[in-house]
């Protein structure tokens, strides 16, 4: 079985503040060995679950948070960004059977984590066909058009609830819930054993696991904080501006809605 795992920093069980997700911060490397620890669990658990393959995804930031050093012999660590539309799951493709998401945050907009947002800082909020939509949101879909199944996902508990209908059986571990500019965390010694004991069910029941059905038909709208990012990304061919500060992009091919928001995000 192969598998593969995204993992972002700001749903990690131990972030609270933007600061904590910047490496000039002296308090970084203790939530990057956090977000490392929580791969490594998961890691654990896709090997319980009779994985023999695992390919790691850093994407926060640099990508280059995971301590490579800390993961099992079968995994393999993709850092850096490539370029590629597929961003935040840039490696995945058809021959693997399963997706796990590590440390992912609520949507721009959405209350549940005080550093919610939607990939750049710059959008007020991401819809597609009417939706806010989450990083999650976003590559998890990526996942499921190389027919890839989701089937864990592990973030602040607001995310993880409004993404409960995105993924037939999807298994869910909320590690910490936001109010305001607060946060509830979990026990870091209880989320590792969560995460790893998720993992391995998520993946031992993946055969009953369906994909998705996917859209035909994809309106993505993006509202700016600043309207001066409408204005420049409204020359990008196929996009449109429809307020001030909002513009919109329709197409039935999911990989070209990717393509488009990796440049205008």
């Amino acid at each position: 079985m192969k598998v593969f795992i995204s993992a972002d920093i700001e749903g990690i069980t131990t972030t609270t503040f933007w600061p904590e997700t910047e490496p000039e911060n002296p308090e970084y490397k203790a939530h990057a060995d956090q977000m490392t620890k929580e791969v490594q669990a998961a890691c654990q658990g896709a090997l319980e679950a009779g994985a023999t393959e695992i390919v790691v995804r850093d994407a926060h930031g640099y990508a280059n948070n995971i301590d490579i050093h800390a993961l099992p012999k079968e995994a393999k660590l993709i850092r850096g960004w490539s370029g590629h539309p597929y961003m935040m799951v840039f490696g995945i493709d058809h021959t693997f059977d399963a997706a796990v998401f590590i440390g992912y945050h609520s949507a721009a907009s959405k209350r549940g984590n005080p550093m919610s947002h939607t990939e750049s800082l710059r959008p007020l909020y991401v819809k597609i066909n009417g939706r806010l939509a989450s990083e999650f949101m976003l590559f998890s879909y990526a996942a499921a058009l190389e027919k890839v199944p989701t089937v864990f996902l592990s973030g602040d508990k607001q995310l993880c609830e409004d993404s409960k209908d995105l993924h037939p059986g999807l298994i869910t571990c909320p590690v910490k819930e936001g109010f305001g500019e607060a946060i509830v965390h979990e026990n870091p010694v209880n989320t590792l054993k969560s995460i790893k004991s998720g993992v391995c069910q998520a993946l031992d029941q993946n055969q009953e696991h369906g994909l998705p059905v996917l859209p035909d038909r994809y309106e993505m709208e993006i509202c700016y904080k600043d309207h001066v990012k409408a204005e420049k990304f409204s020359y990008f061919p196929g996009v449109e501006r429809v307020s001030d500060n909002t513009i919109r992009f329709i197409t039935d091919d999911y990989f070209e809605l990717l393509r488009v928001f990796s440049f205008v995000n």
